[in-house]
């Protein structure tokens, strides 16, 4: 598997280089946003960490130029410790984790481990209808007519499973087993939070569903009020 570490702090991101060699990653290094976005553009990475503070080209402004270039790749968040508001925006941005840094390495292992799996019973088709709208798990968008808004990875992930439930309610613990996998250390305030950044997609999409919330079961895509 290639990862592709953006870190502009040089004794960090060769340390973490060698660890993930160890583990046998293959390791690209970029220490400015430039370099960092000319690589993940190459489409050839399996997981991007990239820090939010860089040089030349912040890590928010990298993340929304590669899902402009409807680049899919799974990207980890580096954010400083307590910074809630850069999580949110990197998650609203297109990121699909985040880590505070300082961190330890073994839980950027485990994140990198997680986003690198895909679930059989989640990717079930390309293009799948629900209400007025149309989930594309390819290019990773929810469109109506001409209006198009993308998603993350597991924004995509979670209304493709509460799609193939139409009908069902999902339990928390089933959205982590099926989007995060078996062995993470998501929580149900990882769903919450995610569930929250997909109704706002959907309403920026002009869906007449959303995803509701029911109370100590789970959640099912119902109609919009």
């Amino acid at each position: 598997m290639k990862v592709l570490l953006v870190e502009d702090e040089k004794l960090i991101a060769n340390a973490v280089k060698q660890v993930l060699k160890k583990e046998n990653y293959l390791v690209d290094l970029a220490f400015d946003g430039q370099e960092g976005l000319d690589n993940a553009l190459t489409g050839q990475y399996d997981v991007i960490v990239l820090d939010i503070l860089l040089p030349k080209m912040d890590g928010l402004a990298v993340l929304r130029e590669i899902r402009l270039s409807h680049i899919i790749t799974p990207i980890i968040m580096l954010t400083a410790k307590g910074e809630t508001k850069d999580k949110i925006r990197g998650l609203d941005n297109g990121a699909d984790d985040y880590l505070a840094k300082p961190f330890e390495i073994d839980e950027l292992l485990a994140r990198i481990r997680a986003l690198s799996r895909r679930q059989p019973e989640i990717n079930a088709g390309t293009q799948l209808s629900f209400g007025n709208c149309t989930l594309d798990t390819q290019r990773l968008t929810v469109y109506q007519g001409s209006v198009s808004v993308n998603l993350t990875i597991k924004e995509s992930q979670i209304l493709e499973l509460l799609i193939i439930n139409r009908n069902i309610v999902v339990s928390k613990e089933k959205m982590i087993e099926k989007v995060w996998g078996y062995d993470t250390d998501a929580v149900e305030g990882n769903v919450e939070t995610q569930v929250s950044l997909l109704r706002k997609k959907l309403r920026q999409a002009h869906s007449d569903m959303t995803v509701k919330a029911i109370r100590g079961t789970g959640y099912v895509l119902a109609p919009a009020e």
